[in-house]
């Protein structure tokens, strides 16, 4: 299970470090696709399979499930790290998610976020200041 948030420098040509302990639970290839909230979604090659399984569950006649392919299918690239378990992350995903020097890995379960920093850090406040309520909400 990917958790934590982890601080890291986006380098020349867009190449990122994946944080190890992130890194560790990566099990073979590695998906980038565009995420909610302008983030990005890394997957494994296992969690990838589970994504498109589990979007193709709907039937294609619905505009909504076209759509949901469109975005994240349509703006997948896989990845491969190096030996220091770094990778570059493609041009159109890094304009598309704003990324800047400073991004935030996010661990939230079955995948990993990118997040631009400032818009993490504007978006954890919210988050902050909802906590109370978000808990009420999913409970129901």
């Amino acid at each position: 299970m990917f958790i934590g948030e982890y601080k890291v420098q986006l380098g020349e040509k867009n190449r990122v470090l994946i944080p190890k302990k992130l890194r560790d639970e990566i099990k073979n290839k590695i998906y980038i696709t565009r995420g909610y909230e302008k983030t990005l979604l890394l997957v494994d090659e296992l969690r990838w399979e589970m994504l498109v399984k589990e979007i193709n569950k709907k039937p294609l006649l619905m505009l909504n499930v076209r759509d949901t392919k469109r975005f994240i299918l349509g703006g997948a690239f896989e990845v491969e790290l190096d030996l220091q378990g770094r990778f570059v992350i493609p041009d159109e995903l890094v304009t598309f998610a704003e990324l800047k020097n400073k991004i935030v890995f996010l661990g939230v379960g079955e995948w990993i976020e990118i997040w631009n920093e400032e818009k993490w850090m504007k978006k954890l406040s919210i988050l902050s200041n909802q906590v109370s309520d978000l808990v009420e909400k999913i409970s129901l």
